[in-house]
């Protein structure tokens, strides 16, 4: 099952390598449509990449990505246990923020991703993320800092998950203040992956 998942999400890698959905395209100098475990039970899902992640493809590899990696130990993670993108599969220039015409393209990208993977939990790191995570599930949102630390189970593209928002690594870089709500969110992460504390109470 995960060989095939895997390949499901090749093939998509591969589209997206070929989108000129946005003006994005222009400027990349290549996509980045995520990278990890095919199988995973936890899938984060961040806002765009930036100037590393540009060059190398790959999600998550510049300071944001060495925070994220200290976060995931703290959980009791890997990366490679685990399944990492963004909702925008390009570099936005000056790492600007994405515009809507952006989120819009790439959303169907990511929504297949999640089907193809099948998570049990959604991380949302970050604003971005979390917004198209509860929009598309119908709900309001306003702002990470009144969502975040919060497990909601969502319906998102046909499919239930639990999500839970958290700040995006880049943020506790920029104000060391909040990497204690960071990390007491991935601690959280944690609890609700370990044994005897299972997920089904919250989809009952």
């Amino acid at each position: 099952m995960c060989e095939e998942r895997r390949g499901v999400l090749e093939a998509i890698a591969s589209e997206i390598a070929r989108c000129t959905r946005c003006p994005l395209h222009a400027s990349r100098t290549r996509t980045v449509p995520g990278e990890g475990n095919p199988c995973a039970r936890v899938m984060f899902v961040g806002e765009a990449p930036g100037f590393n992640e540009d060059l190398q493809g790959r999600p998550f590899v510049g300071a944001a990505g060495n925070l994220l990696n200290e976060m995931l130990k703290l959980a009791g993670l890997s990366r490679e246990e685990v399944f990492i993108t963004n909702v925008v599969k390009c570099r936005p220039p000056n790492n600007r923020d994405p515009a809507e015409e952006e989120v819009e393209a790439c959303k169907p990208y990511l929504f297949r991703q999640l089907e193809a993977v099948g998570p049990e939990i959604v991380v949302c790191l970050g604003r971005h993320s979390a917004r198209v995570f509860f929009e598309s599930s119908g709900l309001k949102f306003e702002s990470i800092m009144k969502v975040r630390g919060e497990p909601r189970r969502l319906v998102v593209a046909g499919r239930e998950l639990l999500c839970l928002p958290t700040l995006h690594p880049a943020a506790a870089l920029y104000n060391p203040r909040l990497r204690s709500l960071l990390e007491a969110d991935f601690r959280l992460l944690a609890r609700l992956l370990s044994r005897g504390q299972g997920l089904d109470r919250w989809f009952l």
